[in-house]
Order: C-alpha cells, then structure tokens, then sequence
C-alpha cells in the first residue's frame, strides 16, 4: 500500500456535497487495500450510513456486528477491518467487499476522492477588490467581499460571500474561506486551509499593562502576526489573536472546533485538534498530536505537552506544565482520569461521613 496515497487525497479540490461516480478499483488503486469479494468494476458515488445505504453507495465496518449489518444492507461496497475477513459467509450475493487496515479512514479519504469539485466562479460584481491586491488563477470571490490593498490570495481558492481579507494578507492555493469570515492584516494562511464562517483571524490580543497609580488599563502593543500553516480547518466563530510583539502560529494539519478561542502568542503543534468551547491563553504552546476536548481551558504561558489528552473541561493552570502521555487527564488542575476518580471518591465519604 502506497501511505503517500492516504496523505491527501483531496489536495486541489475544494469539494461539495454531491460525489462524483468512481469505479471501486479505482478507489482501491488510490487508497489501497484488498478486494476480498465482489466486482472490481463495482460503481461507487458516495459513501453512507450502514442503515440507510442505497446502490452505488460505500459503508465501513470495525466490528462483526457492523460488517454483518453492512451485509445486510443495500450499499454496493463495504470497506472492512482485516481480522473480520475470517467471519465472512461463503455466499455473498452482490456486494464487493475490500479489506483494509483502517476503514473509517480509508472511507473518509473515499468519501474526499468523490466529492465533486465546486465550480470557478469568478469575482463577483459586488466584490470590493484593491487595485493593489495580487488574484490568482481560477479564484472565487464571493457577493460583496472585501480584499484588502497587498493581499494576495493563490490559485484556486474560494473566498464566500461577505468575508473580509485585510491589508497585506496572504491565503495559499486551494483554500476556502466561508461566508463572514474577517481575516486581519497581515495574517497568513497556509495552502488549503479551511475557515468557517463567522471566524476571526488575527484580532489584537487581550494584553492590557495596568497603571498601579490611577488603575487604568492601557494596551500593551498587537503588532505581531498570525500564520496558520497547511491543512488546518478552523471552525465557525472560532477566533485567533495575532502575536503582541512576535507570532501566533497555527501548525500544519491542526482541526479546530467551532467556537475555540486562542489567544496571542501561542504555538499549537502539528495534528493538535481541540474540541468546541476550547480557551487557550495567551503564550502558551500545545505540543503536536494533542487532544484537547470540550470546554478545556489553558491559563497563560502553560505548555502541553505532545500526545496529551485533556478531557472535558479540563484545567491547566497558569505557567503549568503537562507533559503526560496516552492517559486521559481531568479536572482543574488537570490529572490522570484515575486520580480525579479516586479523589472525588474520597471527597464523598469524607461528605458522608461529616453528614452523618
């Protein structure tokens, strides 16, 4: 199998939500895998839920239970975990049947070797575009846009009605800025990045020097920038702060949940994903590969580790260092799942206790 083809299948297509007919083998040349059972030649448009699948339609299975629903229903492929191959049935009518290490991934990457691409349709006539902005080839910019003086947006991307591209500002190749989208000067965007609408790039950091005399606040200087590397997804209303004097940088492959916040200064590593209602303060960096689930909080200059897993609503203090791996952590200050259970187990019967 050829791991190159599981990278990026889709690099270049900015797809919709209709699929484009695929031959099954041609699938399987490009994503790998085994053609256990069935018809090579199989015709597949779109992948679906095992319940509800219909001709021309891919399912996956990780289970018996699943690949035994999956055979039952009416999809025309199902894509299988290898060690469920010893549980299939002699006779199977119709369906082809390819085995590969990890199905939901091969059957998400299907699912983006089928997605049609949407069409170029150029700049539209409410579209306000600076003289001064480079356009490139084959670009979409959307009803009433707005593209600053010096930015430059690279070939074959999408930027949806209502967005706004700041001054100076650099988007790649085969990005798609959804509707409402407000990117600020001097902010970059890697190639096929993905923002959803509502999103806020680049806003000033939340970094204020109080006057010990008087008590008033005044803003400590948001001159720095924000760059967001390749193949980041940002969600809908998700908002990111420039750097105060440096950078915020977005690494390359992080997914962002909707309504995330991350503040000024911050470094998140490559592959991270944080889940919605997310709030990182700011200097402080998440290591590559992290998880953070819904709800966690980050107090300023902390620093996760690669590889840890914050559930939800999880805390790290201020300054804090985490750096535990492949255990779920928990609860403010955030430990292993373990100890919370084993504390808040032992805050009980110290409550019963006093109760009686």
């Amino acid at each position: 199998m050829d791991s190159s083809a599981l990278e990026n299948p889709a690099a270049g297509r900015i797809p919709d939500l209709l699929g484009d007919l695929l031959i099954l083998s041609e699938l399987i040349a490009r994503l790998g895998g085994d053609l256990l059972r069935g018809d090579a030649a199989t015709t597949i448009d779109r992948v679906a839920e095992i319940s509800t699948a219909g001709p021309h339609e891919l399912v996956f299975a990780e289970s018996d239970a699943a690949l035994a629903q999956a055979l039952q229903s009416a999809a025309a492929a199902v894509v299988a975990s290898p060690h469920l191959e010893a549980g299939l049935p002699d006779s199977i009518p119709t369906m082809a049947i390819v085995s590969a290490r990890q199905p939901r991934l091969w059957f998400a990457k299907a699912s983006q070797w089928m997605a049609r691409e949407l069409p170029v349709t150029g700049i539209h006539a409410s579209a306000e575009i600076d003289a001064d902005a480079e356009i490139g080839e084959a670009v979409s910019i959307g009803a009433c846009a707005v593209v600053g003086a010096g930015a430059r947006i690279g070939k074959l991307s999408r930027i949806e009605a209502g967005a706004i591209v700041g001054h100076g500002v650099r988007i790649g190749q085969h990005c798609r800025i959804y509707p409402r989208v407000v990117i600020y000067p001097g902010t970059t965007l890697g190639d096929r990045v993905v923002v959803h609408a509502g999103a806020v790039l680049g806003a000033d950091g939340f970094g204020y020097v109080r006057d010990r005399e008087s008590g008033s606040y005044t803003q400590f200087p948001q001159q720095g920038t924000l760059v967001i590397e390749d193949d980041v997804e940002i969600g809908a209303n998700t908002t990111i702060d420039r750097g105060a004097l440096q950078e915020t940088r977005i690494r390359r492959g992080v997914k962002l949940d909707n309504l995330i916040h991350i503040g000024h200064n911050c470094d998140i590593g490559e592959d991270v994903v944080m889940a919605s209602l997310t709030g990182i303060s700011g200097s402080s960096t998440v290591g590559r590969g992290a998880i953070l689930a819904g709800q966690v909080g980050v107090g300023d200059h902390a620093h996760i580790g690669p590889g840890v897993i914050l559930g939800g609503q999880a805390g790290v203090l201020s300054g804090k260092t985490v750096t535990t791996q492949g255990t779920v952590l928990w609860g403010t200050p955030a430990k292993p799942l373990r100890v919370y259970l084993r504390e808040l187990a032992t805050l009980a019967r110290l409550s019963a206790k006093k109760r009686d």
